[in-house]
C-alpha cells in the first residue's frame, strides 16, 4: 500500500504520478480546446506533435531515475490527451482528493486506477458533484493550502475557471486544522496572457520561504498583497507577462533545494541558482503550449 504523505510543494519528493503523452490523439478542433493558448497554437498551425512531446516527457522521467523518485504513468487511453495529471485529483496530507474536472476528461481518472488500488479506500475522497476543482488550484503549504478560485456570476461562462467556491467550502471542512487561503484568478477563454488557468499559472512556493509570482494573475490586489507579505518581498521572484505566458511559475520541485525548470527560463534559472537550487534543466516548450507545464504534468503522492 502506498503511505500517502504530502504537507507542502517542496519536502523531498518520493513518489509521483507523471503524465503521459503516448497516443495522445490528433490536433484538437477549435471548439474541442480547453484554454486560450491551445487555440492560439491550432490556428497558427504549431500545435504539438506526440513525437515531439514524448522525448520531453522522458528527459523529467531521467530525473526523477537519478533522485530515486517512484514514478507512476497513467495507462494509455487510445486518441486522448493525458500529459496533465495534475489536474485529475491531489493529495493533502494522507488523503487522495478526485478532481471533478471537465466531463470530457473523466476517462483520465480510470487511467490511474492501478495507482488508486494501493491506497486504502477510506483515504479516496469524491466531493460532491457540485464542487468543481482540480489540482492546478490546490497547493499545501504547511499549515495553509493555498487554493486559486473563481466565483464571479459569470463562471460558467469561462472554460477557463476550474474551481468554485463551493470546492473552497469542502476542502475546509475536510481539513478543519488547515488555514484555508482562496485566491480569485484572472480568467479568459480567448487571451491567454490574460489568463490565470490555475494558481499554478501565476504563483508557486519554492523552497523554504520563497515563491515565483505573477501579479496579474490576481484579479484582487489586496490578495497579490497578502502573498508578497507572507513570503516577504526579498524572497519573491516576480515574473512578467511575457514569462506567465510562457509559464516561468509552472516548475516543479523534487526537494527544498532541486528544482525542474524550462531550460528557456534564463532569467528565473539564473535568479534560483544565485539563491542556492540546484536547477535541472530540461526542454519543455512543446508541451507548454497547452497552457500547462512541469507542475501541470506532475501529481505528488508522498513528500518525506
Amino acid at each position: 500500500m502506498l503511505q500517502l504523505h504530502i504537507q507542502n510543494e517542496t519536502s523531498r519528493l518520493r513518489a509521483v504520478i507523471f503524465g503521459i503523452a503516448n497516443n495522445n490523439g490528433p490536433t484538437p478542433t477549435l471548439e474541442s480546446c480547453y484554454d486560450p493558448k491551445s487555440k492560439e497554437h491550432v490556428i497558427a498551425g504549431t500545435y504539438p506533435k506526440e513525437q515531439d512531446m514524448i522525448p520531453e516527457m522522458e528527459s523529467v522521467v531521467r530525473i526523477f531515475e537519478k533522485y530515486n523518485v517512484q514514478v507512476f504513468r497513467p495507462n494509455v487511453i487510445e486518441n486522448y490527451n493525458q500529459i496533465f495529471s495534475r489536474d485529475i485529483g491531489f493529495v493533502i496530507e494522507d488523503k487522495f482528493i478526485k478532481a471533478n474536472i471537465l466531463p470530457d476528461r473523466d476517462q483520465e481518472i480510470l487511467a490511474i486506477n492501478h495507482v488508486l488500488q494501493l491506497i486504502k479506500k477510506e483515504n479516496i475522497i469524491t466531493l460532491p458533484e457540485a464542487c468543481h476543482i482540480e489540482g492546478g488550484d490546490v497547493m499545501p503549504w504547511n499549515d495553509y493550502v493555498f487554493i486559486g478560485t473563481y466565483s464571479g456570476e459569470d463562471y460558467s461562462s469561462y472554460i477557463t475557471a476550474r474551481t468554485n467556491r463551493n470546492s473552497v467550502i469542502a476542502i475546509q471542512d475536510l481539513f478543519p486544522n488547515k488555514i484555508i487561503k482562496s485566491f480569485e484568478l484572472r480568467k479568459s477563454n480567448n487571451q491567454s496572457k490574460e489568463n490565470a488557468l490555475h494558481l499554478d499559472c501565476c504563483f508557486q512556493p519554492i523552497g523554504k520561504d520563497k515563491a515565483i509570482l505573477h501579479k496579474n494573475g490576481f484579479l484582487i490586489e489586496e490578495e497579490f498583497k497578502w502573498l508578497v507579505n507572507f513570503f516577504g518581498k526579498e524572497n519573491i521572484f516576480e515574473i512578467s507577462k511575457e514569462e506567465m505566458y510562457h509559464m516561468n511559475s509552472n516548475v516543479f520541485s523534487i526537494s527544498e533545494d532541486v528544482i525542474i525548470s524550462e531550460k528557456s527560463f534564463v532569467r528565473l534559472n539564473s535568479w534560483l541558482r544565485e539563491n542556492g537550487f540546484i536547477v535541472e534543466e530540461v526542454q519543455y516548450s512543446e508541451i507548454a503550449k497547452q497552457e500547462g507545464l512541469l507542475r501541470c504534468s506532475t501529481l505528488p503522492l508522498i513528500r518525506d
